[in-house]
């Protein structure tokens, strides 16, 4: 029987400069398992989504959504006393994230070389759109920046219009759960040496490590293939994308050995090693009637749903194309915690993503909650710092610590 208040993670502990979506998403990883999360928020407004998603008794569920189990420590961060306090929480800390423009850590003296004063073994976890070092370091940055510059962005929408972008923080969550494991790994590295360690993660790298193909073609082919969008469907392999059936779209993904099962799905075995339809090569330069042989198949079902079946039956990869709305309420959804609710003491009960990690020996979707500004000022500095109610008072009346509604 496992405590109810351990985690994989507790006993380490974070101080959390970030904001928004990236950070947050590295810090929540580690709060949901378990670690002790301190998110310093800078006065008055603290993180800048609390005025975003302000859907329900004027709480933003994107603050919530991103900074559950999270301790709000809210300070005017231009104040020589709220700097003495961060400086007395460094050394109590293992791991301190920031997600600011690259030189700005330094300029407020928290530089790595400045914490390593304070702690010898900290890790700072630096996370910015471009990198800490290089030309385009400076520039200010949000995830689709990162991404236009990646090449990313150019890879997708329809080959003779304008890209598209995807209506998700792709590269805000994955970069969050990327500087989460580094951060896992420079705890286990120190464990080993007993040094600490600065991560420089950008959204661009990680943004690059998306391509599959696109880099290695196009240098092993001298520049001769020139990797671009292609729509709904793959460009290197086929069939594999979107099919438009009776009532809905259909991902099918029948490339290689595949494409003898789809066959088989459309009683179309005399293609399977037919001249002209036998490999992924010969199928994309014909890609337009591989469209057209599939989507009239899928037009004498009466719905996506019997053509999924069928080509299940047959051992098609395959998945109906769902909105948002249909997610929600999806029982393998709801049944793994994909889809969570949660009931925040503000706004209520909503859905939200769930934690994508799941362990054996603990939920994945513990009933946390996230803070209302400066919820935590006096336990912090009174637990942590032994400072009295009564200097907690005076920080509060002299605007050091600030705090909102609850």
């Amino acid at each position: 029987m496992t405590n109810p208040n351990e985690h994989l993670l507790t006993g380490i502990r974070i101080l959390d400069f970030t904001r928004a979506l990236a950070g947050p998403t590295c810090t929540r990883m580690f709060a949901e398992m378990g670690a002790e999360v301190i998110k310093v928020e800078s006065a008055p407004n603290g993180d800048l989504t609390r005025a975003v998603s302000k859907m329900r008794a004027d709480r933003s569920l994107y603050y919530v959504q991103q900074n559950l189990n999270k301790k709000s420590l809210c300070l005017d961060l231009r104040s020589a006393d709220s700097m003495q306090i961060i400086r007395e929480l460094v050394p109590l800390c293992d791991v301190v994230v920031e997600n600011f423009k690259p030189g700005v850590i330094d300029a407020m003296g928290l530089g790595f070389e400045t914490l390593k004063g304070l702690r010898e073994d900290i890790i700072l976890c630096s996370i910015s759109a471009l990198g800490q070092k290089g030309p385009l370091s400076a520039k200010p940055g949000y995830d689709y920046i990162a991404q236009a510059y990646s090449g990313i962005t150019s890879m997708i929408g329809e080959r003779d219009q304008s890209p598209c972008i995807p209506m998700a923080g792709i590269g805000d969550v994955s970069t969050g759960v990327t500087a989460a494991f580094s951060i896992a790994a420079a705890l286990l590295h120190r464990a080993r040496t007993g040094r600490g360690q600065h991560l420089d993660i950008g959204l661009l790298d990680c943004y690059y490590h998306y391509h599959e193909v696109n880099v290695h073609q196009y240098s092993a082919s001298d520049g001769e293939i020139e990797p671009t969008r292609n729509g709904r469907h793959v460009g290197y392999v086929c069939p594999a994308g979107i099919y438009r059936g009776t009532d809905g779209d259909v991902m099918v993904m029948a490339f290689l050995h595949h494409w003898a099962d789809l066959c088989a799905a459309m009683d179309r075995t005399d293609l399977i090693t037919a001249a002209g339809w036998a490999t992924d090569a010969e199928r994309l330069t014909r890609l337009d009637e591989v469209i057209e042989l599939v989507e009239t198949w899928l037009q004498t079902f009466g719905d996506v749903g019997g053509a999924i079946d069928k080509l299940e039956a047959h051992g098609v990869p395959c998945a109906p194309v769902l909105t948002v709305a249909e997610t929600v309420n999806h029982p393998h959804f709801i049944e793994r915690g994909t889809v969570r609710t949660i009931h925040d003491p503000i706004a209520g009960e909503v859905q939200i993503p769930g934690m994508p990690v799941k362990t054996s020996d603990y939920p994945a979707d513990s009933p946390y909650t996230a803070p209302t500004l400066g919820e935590h000022n006096a336990e912090v500095l009174r637990d942590l710092l032994g400072r009295s109610d009564k200097d907690v008072e005076a920080l509060a009346e002299n605007g050091v610590l600030h705090s909102g509604p609850t």
